[in-house]
C-alpha cells in the first residue's frame, strides 16, 4: 500500500485548501480512509475518517461545517476539503488507511498501519 498526500500550502485565514490522497497498491474500496493533523509536541490528532464498505464519513466538532472528506473510488483519491481556514488548523496532515476499521477505533492513530507522507498547511492570521 502507498498513499501520496499533496496539496498543502500556506493560505490566509478564511481561505481554503484542498489537499489530496492518492492511494496504490490496494483494492480502494475495503479500506477505511482517515486524516489526522500534528503540530510539533502534541499528539497526531483524527481530523476525519471514512468508514467502508457504507463509506459514513465523520469529522470531529472542531471542523464540522468547515471540513469536508470526498472520496473518489475512480481516482484512487480521498480528498479534504478545508473552508474557512483558521491559523489554529496549522499542522501537517496525513492521510491513513487500513482495511476494518470501525467506528470506535477510527479515531485513534494506531489502528492505520498504511501512512501517507504527511503534508503542511499553513494558515496566517
Amino acid at each position: 500500500v502507498q498513499l501520496q498526500a499533496s496539496g498543502g500550502g500556506l493560505v490566509q485565514a478564511g481561505g481554503s485548501l484542498r489537499l489530496s490522497c492518492a492511494a496504490s497498491g490496494m483494492t480502494f474500496n475495503r479500506y477505511g480512509m482517515a486524516w489526522f493533523r500534528q503540530v510539533p509536541g502534541k499528539e497526531r490528532e483524527v481530523v476525519g475518517f471514512i468508514l467502508w464498505p457504507g463509506g459514513s464519513t465523520y469529522v470531529t466538532d472542531f471542523v464540522r461545517g468547515r471540513f469536508t472528506i470526498p472520496r473518489d473510488s475512480a481516482k484512487r483519491t480521498m480528498y479534504l476539503q478545508m473552508n474557512n481556514l483558521k491559523p489554529e488548523d496549522t499542522a501537517v496532515y496525513y492521510c491513513a488507511v487500513q482495511q476494518g476499521v470501525i467506528y470506535s477505533s477510527a479515531a485513534n492513530p494506531a489502528t492505520y498501519n498504511h501512512w501517507g507522507q504527511g503534508t503542511q498547511v499553513t494558515v496566517s492570521s
